[in-house]
């Protein structure tokens, strides 16, 4: 399998070269030149399997190439392996046809973790097969940064420096990230906002000479191993609700778009889902777009769901890409034009091709902490802010009571106290394995707002 970039002008690259490459040398984002198709036969058979045996089902297709089947076995097998649950990520039932996903069983209690614990071992695959070294440049508004410390501490070749927004995460979610330390471990706190992290990340992988000769790699969700190993759990919930015989409906609390695109993926993979609703808080730029055309961003605001505070959804150009037929050098003027405030829609036609995969809801804060209580007193399960959003957007979006609709819970509830208890329940205990979170030492840089900066900490830290 090749990758392409969703500009039209990098060349195509195999998959170890876009696992470590992360962003394309044009700008855009590499996506698969073609999709595996599972056909019904495939998935009821995956009905029978654990959740690593899925994963290897699910994920070998896009990785053979490069990575062999008994190697890729290994990896999965030790990454879901370190998950609490044994059914790694468990289907919880609130209501007829309602159900959560819970995807917060890793070691950082986030969904990112499904992603990050093997993307870390493939990284370590493929540069200690080159004997290289690389240098991640991350940012996260929250949960991405823990995971990928998580998933890559380890490495002998991998130097991390994570950029997370001055004091704009929760405290659990800053902790898990300081807290982790080691040689090739480095938390810069930002002054600014995560879009403002995001950026600086895409910008220096346009300009990597500060680096003096070394390499950028990825662990946001612009790297497509992320997505990939994502589309694991769609598939997972699917058949353990009766596809491919029945449809499903997701629900995804969204930020930078990764986690619901991988959902689209899935259904362009061939399971039978209806719906899939884009669930966001009051950076709605997603929501405006999908439910009225209307793409113009606004500024950030800080909410009780700070892991989707986020105004630029990266992942959205890869939705992008297949709305305008895959054309780079169309999507290419679009995004140049979005992003300098020259247009404000999409296409009308292209609109409404977005309209019949996805629908939308914003929900604020308010309403976030009413169905945290709601969801608590009426079904004794306690949802952090993110799931809550993803669970009120399901319920207003359904246009399909018939059909199973699955929330993804995106985080354990202990993540976010300052939420739980606004909504009046008492706060969450951390699980055995953080129970000190809060008192171990920390390390963190904190910088202004400005990328020569940044990149400047980077290089002498380097040096």
């Amino acid at each position: 399998m090749r990758y392409i970039s969703t500009r039209g002008e990098a060349p195509k690259l195999s998959f170890e070269d876009v696992l470590l490459t992360g962003l394309a040398s044009d700008g855009g984002l590499y996506v698969p030149e073609s999709l595996p198709k599972f056909s019904q036969e495939d998935m009821a058979a995956m009905a029978k399997m654990s959740y690593a045996e899925l994963a290897h089902k699910v994920i070998l297709p896009f990785v053979e190439e490069d990575v062999s089947s008994a190697e890729l076995k290994t990896m999965v097998d030790e990454t879901y392996a370190g998950f609490s649950h044994h059914a790694v990520a468990p289907l919880i039932q609130l209501d007829k046809n309602e159900w959560v996903m819970e995807l917060f069983h890793g070691p950082t209690l986030a969904f990112k973790d499904f992603a990050l614990q093997l993307l870390g071992r493939l990284m370590d695959h493929a540069l200690a097969k080159r004997n290289k070294n690389l240098v991640i440049m991350g940012a996260t508004s929250g949960d991405t940064g823990s995971a990928a410390i998580e998933g890559c501490k380890h490495s002998d070749h991998v130097q991390l420096f994570i950029l997370h927004p001055h004091e704009r995460v929760s405290e659990v979610q800053r902790r898990q990230m300081t807290s982790l330390i080691g040689d090739n471990i480095h938390n810069i706190a930002v002054q600014g906002n995560f879009d403002d992290c995001q950026q600086m990340v895409k910008q220096s992988f346009a300009d990597q000479s500060f680096l003096n000769g070394g390499q950028l790699g990825a662990v946001n969700s612009i790297n497509w191993a992320r997505i990939m190993a994502q589309i694991v759990y769609y598939f997972y919930a699917g058949v353990s609700l009766g596809a491919p015989h029945r449809a499903v409906s997701f629900s995804v609390p969204t930020g930078n778009f990764g986690d619901i695109y991988a959902g689209y993926i899935a259904m362009q993979m061939g399971l039978p889902v209806k719906q899939l609703v884009v669930a966001t808080n009051a950076n709605d730029i997603l929501h405006r777009c999908i439910s009225a055309n209307h793409y113009v961003k606004h500024d950030l605001v800080k909410t009780l769901s700070p892991s989707m505070d986020i105004m630029v959804s990266s992942n959205f150009e890869r939705m992008l890409f297949d709305l305008y037929d895959r054309n780079g050098a169309e999507l290419a003027e679009l995004m140049a034009n979005l992003n300098a405030g020259k247009a404000d829609s999409l296409d009308t036609d292209r609109w409404h091709k977005a309209r019949e995969v996805f629908a939308s809801h914003k929900v604020d804060d308010e309403r976030t902490c009413a169905v945290i209580k709601q969801v608590a007193e009426e079904h004794n399960y306690l949802l952090d802010p993110h799931s809550a959003i993803g669970v009120d957007a399901g319920r207003v979006c359904n246009q399909h009571p018939e059909v199973p609709m699955i929330t993804l819970a995106t985080a354990h509830p202990v993540k976010f106290p300052d939420a739980v208890i606004k909504a009046g329940q008492a706060a969450p205990q951390l699980p055995r394995h953080l129970a000190d979170l809060l008192e171990r030492e920390e390390r963190c840089q904190v910088l202004p707002n400005d990328l020569a900066a940044v990149q400047a900490y980077i290089a002498d830290t380097l040096k």
